[in-house]
């Protein structure tokens, strides 16, 4: 047999026992608890559907964690075998003498659930109880009174135009189980890649059929108008624990009077300010941020630790906001993509302000000059924290570079580190000499290492002389199309 290890003499014992399914059913009443785990991976491995419908009916732990055992996200044919047994179970008037189910567990978390290997046969024994924490799926105790309801939980990440079979199969299994089940979702992305619209399962159809209360991170990379946004909002206002929120293309319709606009965006802020756990906000081509961002940030009610802004149009007065605005005083993320900096002395006061939280920095593509630069690196070289900085796609000088270089000669928890190639690399806009980008590469790194002990630094090339695309200096300063790990 090799290295295969040999079965031990209860997994031989529900072997066997799974070779009568009726015989196997019947046993299930007095089956030792911690037997069910592996009885439970038996029956799967076997294809034994009448056992494994009757195991969820019969199952004697609070969580059924499924999530583990589907080689899929969604495996169609264990969905449909769980369902079903839940089905059966809903279906009765009184439920089984022994079954505690109340949490169908769809995550890939859980994984050393279906590790323990019975050491005895006890009717108390069985494995570990799952971690508790706020806020947990794995507990529901109903009041006195009150009808107890079936949580199904899973992590979604759905493109709304392509959704498949098994994502489908449970939403449609969810909305007819409505008053006995809840979906309970933490994380959801939600996705919209093409230019049909798939009605029956837009965002807000979809979000109707989940208990919002459970949701902690939501990101909808999805064009919405912000009609449409307004509309969104009262859901999002029954998110209470959201930990994280990503929005995308939010668009401004172009027949939409200045009066519309604020009503709208009045609406969304009045509805975003009743969350009450929001740690993470990131802002992705949102159109109505310009001249609103002040807005957006009293309005929330905790400090943030992450703040994402990335292809917004802002204002000057949206950047002199920055550094009064208290729910990002204790900022530890903060990531201005594709943003043109109008106002340096702003993001200077901001990130002296954050100096003792920052640990990442990302100032990517955003225009940045010789002079804008050279204003913050005072500021810069108090953000003692930093763990990771980005300058990619700035437009910045050799010289300036070796001025940035050592104003971050203290920030001894750098992890990693991501420069633009100096001008003087370029003949022209986008003409790389490659050589010469070497050499200059190569007096930077010599640069570092005098100062402290580097451990991950970048060049950006914005366009390779061969592919066209974005192109890295590594370390050892070779040009390379990929991003080296």
């Amino acid at each position: 047999m090799g290295d295969q290890a040999l079965p031990t003499l209860v997994q031989l014992a529900a072997q066997s026992l799974l070779e009568k399914q009726a015989l196997a059913i019947s046993a299930l009443e007095d089956l030792p608890c911690d037997l069910f785990p592996l009885l439970f991976l038996e029956a799967l491995k076997r294809k034994r559907t009448k056992v494994l419908k009757a195991m969820v009916q019969a199952w004697p732990f609070p969580c059924l964690p499924l999530g583990p055992l589907m080689k899929k996200t969604l495996d169609m044919g264990t969905l449909k075998i769980a369902l079903s047994g839940l089905n059966m179970l809903l279906a009765q008037k009184d439920r089984p003498r022994r079954c505690k189910l109340q949490v169908l567990d769809l995550r890939k978390e859980n994984q050393s659930f279906w590790n323990v290997q019975p050491q005895a046969v006890s009717t108390d024994c069985g494995p570990p109880p799952l971690k508790k924490r706020r806020n947990d799926l794995t507990e529901f105790h109903p009041e006195p009174g009150e009808k107890q309801v079936l949580k199904v939980t899973v992590d979604l990440c759905l493109e709304l135009c392509d959704l498949d079979e098994p994502q489908t199969y449970l939403f449609e299994w969810v909305k007819k189980k409505k008053g006995l089940v809840q979906l309970c979702c933490k994380k959801l992305q939600l996705w919209e890649h093409c230019n049909c619209t798939v009605k029956e399962w837009h965002p807000y159809h979809l979000l109707d059929i989940m208990e919002l209360l459970h949701l902690e991170d939501l990101e909808l990379h999805y064009p919405w108008s912000l009609s449409s946004l307004a509309v969104f909002a009262f859901q999002l206002s029954e998110m209470r624990n959201l930990h994280k929120l990503f929005l995308s293309h939010i668009y401004i319709p172009v027949q939409m009077t200045s009066k519309e606009q604020k009503q709208r965006i009045g609406v969304f802020l009045t509805h975003l300010g009743k969350l009450d756990c929001l740690r993470q906000l990131h802002m992705d081509h949102v159109a109505f941020l310009k001249g609103n961002l002040q807005g957006v940030l009293r309005c929330l009610k905790t400090p943030l630790e992450s703040l994402s802004i990335s292809y917004c149009q802002l204002l000057i007065s949206d950047f002199k906001c920055l550094p009064m605005c208290q729910n990002i005083a204790q900022l530890k993320h903060l990531h201005l993509k594709a943003i043109v900096l109008t106002c340096p002395k702003a993001l200077q006061q901001l990130l002296e302000k954050v100096a003792s939280t920052l640990e990442t920095l990302d100032l990517e593509n955003c225009k940045m000059s010789d002079s804008l630069l050279t204003a913050i690196l005072p500021a810069l070289s108090c953000c003692t924290q930093l763990t990771k900085v980005c300058f990619y796609g700035n437009n910045i000088s050799m010289p300036v570079l070796k001025n940035l270089i050592q104003h971050t000669a203290q920030l001894s928890q750098l992890t990693e580190e991501m420069y633009p190639v100096p001008l003087e690399s370029y003949d022209e806009p986008d003409a790389l000499r490659a050589e010469l980008g070497s050499q200059y590469c190569t007096e930077l790194m010599n640069m570092l290492r005098d100062l402290r002990e580097p451990q991950k630094v970048s060049f950006s090339v914005d366009q390779c002389p061969e592919c066209g695309y974005r192109c890295y200096y590594d370390m050892d300063c070779l040009l390379s199309c990929q991003m080296s790990d």
